[in-house]
């Protein structure tokens, strides 16, 4: 019996919860996914014209084959998803990227247990604590523990035999006061003991409860008489607070939550997470995500909460997040805050994400300077719903006063930056008075018929700052040269940053931050400069010229003479005669020198 085609056998799976795997030809798993409905999901992939075009098409291509995992829920599936794509790492899978070597905190596996920091966990039956977001953090924790329960820090085998033979010796750290010496029996086992139960909930970010313990056996010796140890008890609790002072405090009544911020562009994503405990937060750390097909933000932020969670144990009861994640994850509650401490904690998360995500893009244009504009260039493609990269762009804007001096600016942008020797600018011949479309009209006119007279490359977008009426004088221009549908075309409204797209009445809002927004708020910004700096030379010329040839018996010819000379009315006035004689002669200079020393 020869075995089903994949298509046909994706209308046999079942209407559940799970994992499916897609096999390529070679045998190999190519991509793992998870699924609320296993059949609905899967069969997506093989409707007809879903994905035509993009990463995903090149996956389904390669498709062979389909094997599933039915699981309880949704969230079951997304641990195993997760799980299995550590374990075979497909080709097509989102790819959580975290190259550093995080610190922990070990709480080792023996009598009288030693408390210390490391990297890279081991299974050696010890208890580990974290990761922590820096080494400094973590050995700020680790100093803190042994120097309020004088912990021991030798690698003698401390067992109940040895003890009793006296097989060690106190050393030098027993004579100055960082331990108590258990390997000759000076502190019991029980006390030890009762030191490392508070210290796990130390590490665990819970000191709030230590405090109060140890505020209560303070009490106590206080009420014995025992001053001593009630003064050792104080100084702990003063070691304690002011750690806690180091850490972000929030919120007592928040509690235990886990917070979520993810960033995003063309070249990928990042997830922040923060954990917070009794308030405080006690760990934050920033994850990259590599991104193989179209994922959604939801599918990413499903990925984060699950390995994070994971890897920092949590147990958390609610997460703060920036949107649903559309996944019901058992014991949690998922809040979108909107206002409040738990909105601010969001905030500092979101902060953290988007300059991990700056600080990665930072590095990657110094490094590989053509993938970083790639980067943008996609995501200016994404955000616009080009059919191409953006390489070469152009930006239009008018300038006048009043309707005077009109004039319109052409800058160029190639692969994101400013190409100034491509700029242009237009003095508006046919308008007049103020009349924004129609000078934007001749402008556009001017510049797209030229080049296409001359064969010269057009852009693949065009910009045009304001709003739908410049926009609609574009168009027009667009019509009549055929380059509808050949050159896309957007106008930019100046108040609200909203973009218009022709024939769309709804505007296009970018995220403020996103890159594709600063390449375009940077190109109106040129083109405004370049546009007003012309206006005003022109306007400043003509003002000049009027006034000299204001002058009886001087016209135009001579007054630009004396403009391309001295430059304004002023050098006109301050120059020595003889140099106004030798330009204009004496006659005509003599005329000039009195009128402006006159109207001086």
């Amino acid at each position: 019996m020869e075995p089903l085609d994949v298509r046909e056998k994706v209308k046999l799976l079942p209407h559940q919860p799970g994992v499916y795997q897609f096999f390529d030809f070679s045998g190999r798993i190519i991509y793992i996914g998870k699924a609320k409905d296993l059949r609905n999901r899967v069969g997506s992939y093989f409707t007809k014209q879903r994905f035509e075009t993009g990463k995903t098409a090149k996956l389904v291509a390669n498709i062979t084959d389909v094997n599933i995992i039915v699981v309880a829920t949704e969230f079951d599936a997304l641990l195993l998803e997760n799980s299995l794509i550590k374990q075979h790492q497909p080709r097509y899978n989102v790819m959580l990227k975290d190259d550093k070597s995080y610190p922990w905190i070990r709480i080792r596996n023996e009598r009288f247990p030693r408390v210390e920091g490391m990297r890279n966990p081991v299974d050696d039956g010890a208890e580990y604590y974290g990761p922590y977001a820096s080494g400094r953090v973590m050995k700020t924790v680790v100093e803190l523990v042994n120097t309020m329960y004088k912990l021991r820090n030798c690698n003698y085998e401390l067992s109940e035999r040895n003890v009793e033979r006296g097989k060690y010796k106190r050393c030098l750290e027993f004579h100055m006061g960082n331990c108590k010496a258990p390997c000759e029996g000076l502190q019991s086992r029980e006390e030890y003991d009762s030191h490392i139960k508070q210290i796990r909930q130390i590490v665990r970010g819970r000191t709030r409860g230590v405090s109060r313990l140890l505020k209560e056996q303070m009490m106590v010796h206080a009420d014995a008489l025992e001053f001593e140890k009630a003064e050792v008890l104080r100084e702990r609790i003063e070691q304690l607070e002011r750690y806690q002072a180091r850490n972000t405090i929030v919120h007592a009544d928040i509690g235990d939550v886990d917070v979520f911020a993810l960033a995003s562009d063309a070249g990928g994503a990042c997830v922040n997470y923060l954990r917070v405990i009794d308030g405080a937060v006690v760990h934050g750390i920033t994850v990259e995500l590599k991104p193989k097909l179209e994922e959604t933000e939801a599918e990413l932020l499903q990925l984060a909460i699950a390995e994070l969670r994971e890897r920092f144990k949590s147990n958390a009861p609610e997460a703060i997040v920036p949107f649903d994640p559309e996944i019901e994850v058992p014991g949690i509650v998922f809040t979108i805050p909107q206002r409040g401490d738990k909105k601010a904690l969001l905030e500092l998360s979101d902060r953290n994400a988007r300059y991990f995500l700056l600080d990665k893009r930072k590095q990657e244009k110094l490094v590989d300077p053509e993938a970083a504009t790639n980067r943008i260039l996609q995501q200016l493609k994404q955000d616009l719903r080009l059919n191409e990269l953006p390489k070469h762009i152009e930006c239009f804007d008018n300038s006048n006063t009043q309707g005077t001096d009109p004039v319109s600016a052409c800058v160029v942008f190639k692969d994101a930056r400013p190409s100034k020797k491509d700029y242009r600018h237009f003095n508006i011949r046919t308008v007049e008075g103020p009349d924004d479309f129609a000078s934007m009209e001749e402008a556009v006119e001017r510049r797209y018929s030229r080049l296409l007279t001359e064969g010269e490359p057009l852009p693949q977008l065009v910009v045009i700052d304001g709003g739908k009426g410049q926009l609609h004088a574009a168009m027009n221009v667009f019509d009549r040269l055929g380059l509808r549908g050949k050159v896309a075309l957007v106008g930019i409204a100046k108040r609200l940053e909203e973009l218009y797209f022709p024939e769309d009445p709804v505007p296009l809002h970018i995220d403020k931050r996103s890159s594709s927004l600063k390449v375009i708020q940077h190109m109106r910004n040129e083109a405004h400069r370049f546009g007003i700096t012309h206006h005003r030379s022109k306007r400043s010329k003509r003002i000049i010229r009027t006034g000299l040839e204001g002058i009886e018996g001087i016209g135009p010819s001579t007054a630009q003479k004396l403009l391309t000379r001295f430059g304004s009315i002023k050098g006109v006035r301050d120059a020595m005669p003889e140099d106004v004689i030798a330009e204009i002669g004496a006659k005509k200079a003599e005329v000039v020198l009195r009128s402006l020393a006159n109207g001086a």
